[in-house]
């Protein structure tokens, strides 16, 4: 009789380092595609359709009405889907949790870390840092198109952040519905915030933002120089974050 052996903490970092050292040459492999994506100790699941060049993510769980918005697009349009499996705004990692959308520089990495573990010793938070740079590159490797393709995030809000907190850090800003702050797109790429600034919505560009490094993935897209658009509506407003979602697929190009 063989006996069985749970997967430990250390076989799961070694098969996740053995998928980093396949994902940059995924095209000598055909039949190698992930259905999922590791990010501290949380999973993200991947979606494809045909002629994925449009990348997709749901990066923090509890924000529900993005999620069947996401999800209900894709079963109408290409590309590829990155949801997160977890159920709340963080995601696990070690003995703690970090905010998903804090981990994309080491900087902001750890203040997530300090905010959320304030129990923490120095070695958790550095074996929790070395986890997520260990895990940064090949999580954007998958994530961020390749070839000047678009990744869109779709993302809820509540009464304490709107298109207000960001404008005064934007470059840009084109402000059609300001009496509807919570609905807006956020942009990294000039050429997306001219096409976006045509619409009955409002819009901020965010290619040099003036403010600190807070390991945010709009950020790191920036930094770069990706297209990367944020889709904001309050939470529960599925109708519109489907309309603007829709006027977006409409307007912005693929590259071909």
């Amino acid at each position: 009789m063989i006996e069985s052996k749970a997967c430990t903490r250390r076989d799961f970092l070694v098969f996740g380092s053995i998928g980093s050292l396949l994902a940059p040459v995924a095209h000598l492999f055909p039949w190698w595609k992930p259905k999922d994506i590791v990010l501290a100790d949380g999973r993200f699941q991947i979606i494809r359709t045909k002629h994925p060049k449009r990348h997709y993510i749901l990066i923090h769980g509890d924000e529900t009405t993005a999620r069947d918005v996401l999800t209900k697009h894709m079963e109408t349009h290409p590309g590829t889907a990155f949801l997160t499996e977890s159920k709340t705004r963080n995601i696990p990692i070690d003995s703690g949790q970090v905010d998903p959308n804090r981990i994309f520089s080491r900087n902001g990495a750890a203040i997530s870390l300090q905010k959320n573990n304030p129990n923490w010793n120095a070695r958790q938070m550095q074996d929790a840092l070395d986890l997520i740079e260990g895990q940064r590159d090949r999580f954007l490797h998958e994530v961020m198109p390749h070839h000047g393709e678009l990744l869109v995030a779709l993302h809820n809000n509540s009464e304490d952040y709107s298109v207000n907190s960001e404008a005064a850090i934007s470059d840009m800003r084109s402000l059609k519905q300001p009496d509807n702050p919570h609905a807006f797109f956020l942009c990294t790429d000039p050429g997306d915030y001219e096409i976006l600034a045509t619409s009955p919505y409002n819009v901020v560009l965010q290619q040099h933002v003036r403010a600190p490094d807070d390991g945010s993935l709009s950020r790191r897209a920036a930094a770069r120089l990706a297209r990367y658009v944020n889709l904001e509506v309050a939470m529960g407003d599925a109708a519109r974050q489907q309309e603007m979602l829709t006027w977006m697929e409409d307007h912005l190009p693929f590259v071909s």
